[in-house]
């Protein structure tokens, strides 16, 4: 895996945290930090909150991640994938090629719905304890109308039951990496990114276990956790 080196043009990366600026917890924040990283490239971190959306309105996005390259905006955790792809060619290959790419574009779904969607409710109301108040008021008000009006506490009270679907939903992944160490094969790639994200971010913001530790998927995400010198794990989070 390639060491980050300094960029050769200003790369900037707008990113969540909440009371602590060290601890970056977006999933998708940390798909792209991971990118950067296998990239080779080094983008100073602008820490971000969630009430902030003036930072980010003259980029034309209401969230993270945004990455600036000489103060070009470029949105969206696969917009910004695609485009470090694009105009880095020379440096190591996120996809491996364009049919890579186009797997990983299932797998971007995939990260959205079955890890990230699954991994939500089972953590939700850890989150506010790692933000100032008028971020978690905000976190609060908007994520309990996305439930209807439930509280954040009603929708996680029932985890200890739904990690054991989460953990199911994951078997076509746990099959995969029974075979091959990563999902991108022999090495990591983009995939991989992708789904580490979520796993990375509920470490960050919350002390729940996902995984047991006899799972091919917590054995992956060790191996992840400990790319690029050990990046993620040295990032502040949870022992689970």
């Amino acid at each position: 895996m390639t060491e980050p080196v300094e960029a050769p043009l200003s790369l900037k990366l707008y990113e969540l945290v909440g009371t602590d600026a060290s601890r970056p917890f977006s999933p998708y924040c940390w798909r792209t930090r991971m990118a950067l990283a296998h990239k080779g490239l080094a983008a100073e971190s602008l820490p971000w909150r969630f009430t902030e959306k003036s930072a980010l309105a003259p980029h034309g996005s209401e969230k993270v991640p945004v990455l600036l390259h000489d103060d070009k905006p470029v949105v969206d955790s696969w917009m910004i994938a695609t485009y470090l792809e694009d105009n880095f060619p020379d440096r190591p290959s996120l996809f491996g090629g364009e049919g890579g790419r186009a797997i990983a574009r299932m797998i971007n779904t995939f990260g959205d719905i079955a890890v990230v969607g699954g991994i939500f409710p089972l953590i939700v109301a850890d989150i506010p304890t790692n933000l100032a108040e008028v971020d978690a008021a905000y976190f609060r008000k908007s994520r309990e109308a996305r439930f209807g009006g439930k509280s954040l506490e009603a929708v996680m009270a029932s985890r200890d039951i739904g990690v054991v679907a989460f953990r199911k939903s994951l078997e076509v992944m746990r099959q995969t990496l029974k075979k091959q160490p990563y999902l991108g094969g022999e090495a990591p790639n983009y995939a991989d990114y992708i789904v580490f994200g979520g796993f990375q971010w509920a470490r960050v913001v919350s002390p729940f276990k996902l995984l047991e530790t006899d799972d091919p998927v917590y054995a992956w995400r060790e191996k992840l956790l400990d790319a690029f010198d050990g990046m993620a794990r040295k990032s502040p989070g949870h022992e689970v």
